[in-house]
């Protein structure tokens, strides 16, 4: 079976197409389109355009020129989660006064 192009109804009721390969998988989507026609439109336009297509490939990283060099680079910063909180410090107890009682003698048992 050849790759082929399925048009159907998407969930808001609009046209789409699909473009599908021999073996049933997705090679393609179009847009949602408000009528048929323009569906069908969008796909004798793929048909036409896609063999004489250059393939474009933006994934190659460029060499920065030299006036780019000098205004460096930046990566936008790294997004920072929300400074947590330290819990709420406790105030010391305080330090009660301690009266010390004057150490008692014993007093040994007088035998008589």
């Amino acid at each position: 079976m050849a790759a082929k192009f399925v048009v159907y109804y998407d969930k808001a009721k609009k046209f789409r197409f699909r473009l599908l390969a021999s073996n049933g998988e997705i090679i393609a989507s179009g847009e949602a389109y408000e009528s048929k026609a323009s569906c069908l439109n969008g796909i004798k336009s793929i048909q036409k355009n896609a063999p004489i297509a250059p393939i474009v490939d933006e994934t190659i990283a460029k060499e920065p020129k030299k006036a780019d060099a000098k205004k460096g680079t930046k990566k936008a910063p790294a997004k920072k989660e929300p400074a947590k909180k330290a819990p709420a410090k406790k105030a010391a107890p305080k330090k009660e006064e301690v009266k010390k009682e004057p150490e008692k003698k014993e007093e040994t048992p007088d035998i008589s």
